[in-house]
């Protein structure tokens, strides 16, 4: 599309009706600017405008969202919508992590009210407002297989698969709290292949989290023990050293010694 030459009242809607017949959600400043040959004062009163008619949503500096009617009551639509090119403007690779992963794979006994995106370095500030909250999570790298793609209204978005997803949130067990992550990864265990999990805990390089999942698998999630054994083979041919179930906790309690994993605290799921 193209206006350059012959600008009229309401040229920002035309502009948004033909990114939506397009498939899309999301545009940006940028992109406005690239499109009508107006001063950028005049575009910027023209989004206010559009703010506050609620037709438009401000996720960002310079970076905004459709809002269709269908979802005027919320101001907003949802995450899934706009991630992937939100990230694009942002020029960083990403993934749907923790919680909000989980939550895609089924795990949807607590939803999260906040999402989690993990990136690589250097940090991101967290997006936060009225509508949605958006934490970057750094990380130093990822392999290829610990992404799959999730389709959604407007495209595809990058998500952790349910293996990399258990293991990523044990390595956040302090932040959302044990007996959470717990809960979360027993409603994710139906989606976790023994094949894939094997293979994600071959290429991870925390041996701690790896015991303690494999310990929670066995003891209150995987009754054939097929996927706590994937991990177990795994640790059989690597050095692991008697660690506490719970870092925060106290250092008493009985020692599993097939995971070598002291029982500090008492898991309660609340499933």
């Amino acid at each position: 599309m193209s206006n350059k030459t012959t600008i009229s009242y309401g040229y920002i809607e035309k502009f948004l009706s033909d990114i939506r017949s397009r498939g899309r959600y999301a545009f940006t400043l940028e992109e406005l600017m690239e499109e009508f040959n107006l001063p950028y004062l005049t575009i910027k009163q023209g989004l206010y405008r559009l703010k506050l008619k609620k037709v438009i949503f401000q996720v960002r500096q310079g970076f905004y969202t459709i809002v269709p009617p269908e979802y005027s009551a919320q101001g907003i639509i949802p995450l899934y919508f706009y991630l992937d090119d939100l990230m694009k403007y942002l020029g960083r690779t990403y993934y749907l992590s923790l919680l909000s992963a989980a939550a895609l794979h089924g795990a949807a006994h607590q939803q999260p009210m906040e999402f989690f995106v993990t990136i690589q370095h250097p940090a991101l500030r967290s997006i936060k407002n009225k509508k949605v909250k958006i934490n970057f999570v750094l990380k130093n790298n990822w392999p290829e297989e610990a992404i799959v793609q999730h389709k959604t209204n407007s495209g595809y978005i990058n998500v952790s698969s349910p293996e990399w997803t258990a293991l990523d949130l044990m390595a956040y067990a302090d932040k959302f709290g044990l007996n959470r992550v717990v809960t979360v990864i027993q409603e994710l265990a139906a989606e976790i292949k023994v094949s894939n999990l094997f293979r994600a805990a071959i290429k991870y390089d925390n041996i701690s989290n790896l015991q303690r999942l494999g310990y929670i698998l066995d003891n209150f999630i995987d009754e054939e023990n097929k996927l706590a054994d994937s991990l177990h083979k795994v640790l059989e041919k690597k050095k692991y050293n008697l660690i506490l179930l719970s870092p925060v906790k106290g250092k008493k309690g009985e020692i599993d010694k097939k995971w070598r994993v002291r029982k500090n605290m008492e898991i309660e799921s609340d499933l």
